[in-house]
């Protein structure tokens, strides 16, 4: 189950993949290169065992990681 972090509403513009870089910014490459760019800076602090990402409302949610021993 997600939950919201940060309410942030994105418009996500078409051909471009949107996630949440190591320092916790929301950041997009486009669909084919390499090149990155910060759509936004959020700063957020990241915990250990959770899944960043931008939700179809474009806010930052997360959710727990499953790991097998």
């Amino acid at each position: 189950m997600a939950t919201v972090v940060k309410v942030l509403n994105i418009k996500r513009m078409p051909g471009y993949l949107y996630f949440i870089n190591k320092t916790g910014d929301v950041a997009r490459v486009k669909k084919g290169s390499k090149i990155k760019s910060i759509v936004k800076k959020t700063n957020i602090k990241r915990e250990k065992g959770f899944l960043y990402f931008l939700n179809k409302d474009g806010n930052i949610g997360r959710a727990k990681m499953k790991r097998r021993k």
